[in-house]
């Protein structure tokens, strides 16, 4: 994720696939595009949920805790920030094999790689400082996330085992922790649920983008699962941890009996959609249709946990 001044030339070279042309952006938008502004609002929203839902569990009003939503929300929206462009300074060598990344700063030359170092460095300690405004919990969680996302996964496994989805998880689970654990570091069963639940749910979204993009990591040597043992491989895998998510609404029965209906039918429909079309479609239009419920199954769980409070 970096922060230089955006190219004016319209045209680059990338790898074999001849010139490439590069769209004007401004630097607001490059920054965006490096810290990956779309998985930072996603996770907001599941740390969201953990801070919100901890206030819940705890008796807690919202208006009393407003600096620490502050603190603990821009927090980890930082240290995801920071990691995601750490990230990007790693792999800015594979980035422009794959389409899918091939016009990230860090791939067209609009931020250098120094500046994208440092950027990943400054918001990741920034967030981690915010976090330790709350609790300690919450910022040692929030390390826990980084050092997982940056080195366990970017640069150990992402580019040697195709168990690389389920190491990354770790990092993608950690943000609903964060937010409760801001309010309150002795963390709560169910604290512990949001993650398994944020766990669970990305090696079948993440394993279903491989199947949409499998040429592009095949280009780029990752051993993502269908690039190494194939589409059926990794359909039958999707759909055991789809599977594993059916029981995990149940431990959050406090939020009501229309809360465990609507997650209930998410997660059978998932399941359903998944063997409805198992041998109906190729692989990589299965794994698109998988990948887009997963986007929407997330978003709207989560929101729904905040609104069964409301009730």
């Amino acid at each position: 994720m970096n922060n230089s001044r955006a190219m004016e030339d319209s045209t680059l070279s990338v790898a074999d696939n001849g010139p490439h042309t590069l769209e004007k952006t401004s630097v607001w938008k490059d920054f965006l595009a490096t810290i990956k502004i779309g998985i930072v609002n996603s996770n907001f929203i599941t740390a969201f949920t953990g801070f919100w839902l901890a206030l819940f569990f705890n008796g807690e009003s919202f208006l009393n805790h407003l600096d620490t939503a502050f603190f603990g929300l821009v927090g980890s929206s930082l240290v995801i920030a920071g990691s995601c462009s750490l990230n990007n300074y790693i792999d800015r060598d594979i980035d422009l094999l794959m389409e899918r990344t091939k016009d990230r700063p860090t791939v067209t030359g609009k931020f250098t790689p120094l500046t994208v170092l440092l950027m990943g460095i400054g918001l990741t300690l920034t967030g981690l400082l915010m976090l330790l405004a709350t609790t300690i919990t919450a910022a040692l969680i929030g390390l826990i996330g980084a050092v997982t996302y940056v080195f366990l996964y970017t640069i150990w496994s992402k580019r040697r085992y195709t168990i690389n989805t389920v190491i990354g998880s770790v990092s993608g689970a950690v943000p609903p922790l964060i937010g409760w654990a801001a309010v309150d570091g002795n963390l709560h069963v169910v604290a512990w649920v949001l993650f398994i639940i944020m766990f669970i749910w990305q090696p079948p979204h993440f394993l279903a983008l491989a199947m949409r993009r499998s040429e592009e990591y095949r280009a780029a040597g990752i051993p993502m699962l269908p690039v190494v043992h194939g589409f059926t491989v990794t359909k039958r895998q999707i759909m055991v941890w789809i599977v594993c998510l059916l029981p995990l609404p149940f431990y959050l029965y406090e939020l009501g009996t229309p809360f465990l209906v609507l997650a209930t039918v998410l997660n059978v429909g998932w399941l359903v959609l998944g063997f409805l079309k198992y041998n109906k479609l190729e692989g990589e239009k299965w794994g698109s249709l998988m990948f887009v419920y997963s986007i929407n199954y997330l978003t709207i769980l989560f929101v729904a946990m905040v609104i069964a409070t409301l009730i």
